[in-house]
């Protein structure tokens, strides 16, 4: 494991989950935290547990920055509904977050690149901009020239996550459509995510 890869897994150790599931994650062989210390355990204050909430929600995405991620909290509590599930649905309509769910990308972090690049269509035309909005309806493919990527291969064929119901896929054509926003239950986390105790942090 490269030095930059296992940096990204580093997050795992530190909030004690297998963030994305997946198979090589260090947390599968050390399920403690890192450093000399890491094998002490203590039990978390309420602010804790918000905090380790908030850090799980943010890195699961890719580890947006603490200034994106309070910008979608305060959008969040400006619309109607439940501040907690209008969170996952900005979080969910992201660009790279869509691809992520489509099998495009093997990890959020490859989904980010993999629009920056250029590589994704969204009604049509060119979108680099892996926090775009994607809206109901919207079709999503990945370019001609960009089909035959390696990277792109190997993750629609594998098995480790399914496509959610909310999207449609077509893996033969690198094409998807985004049906409707999801619900908390309808997103596939491998842990458990509590966007409700986000919501406590930032509302302290």
């Amino acid at each position: 494991m490269t030095k930059r890869t296992a940096s990204k897994y580093k997050v795992n150790r530190r909030l004690g989950v297998n963030l994305w599931g997946r198979a090589k994650s260090p947390i599968n062989k050390r399920d403690y935290g890192p450093g000399q210390h890491g094998q002490r355990r203590k039990k978390p204050s309420d602010y804790g547990v918000q905090l380790m909430a908030k850090q799980k929600l943010r890195a699961y995405y890719g580890n947006i920055s603490e200034k994106q991620f309070y910008r979608y909290y305060e959008e969040a509590g400006r619309r109607r509904g439940d501040t907690s599930e209008n969170l996952i649905e900005l979080l969910e309509r992201r660009l790279d977050s869509v691809i992520y769910r489509l099998k495009f990308a093997v990890t959020p972090f490859a989904a980010r690149q993999f629009v920056s690049h250029g590589h994704i269509l969204v009604n049509g035309k060119r979108v680099n901009i892996p926090s775009y909005q994607v809206r109901d309806g919207d079709i999503i493919e990945v370019r001609e020239k960009s089909k035959q990527i390696a990277a792109l291969l190997d993750a629609a064929q594998s098995a480790e996550r399914d496509v959610p119901e909310y999207l449609e896929v077509d893996h033969r054509a690198m094409k998807g459509r985004y049906i409707r926003a999801p619900k908390l239950v309808d997103v596939p986390y491998p842990v458990q995510m509590e966007p409700n105790l986000v919501v406590e942090f930032y509302s302290r």
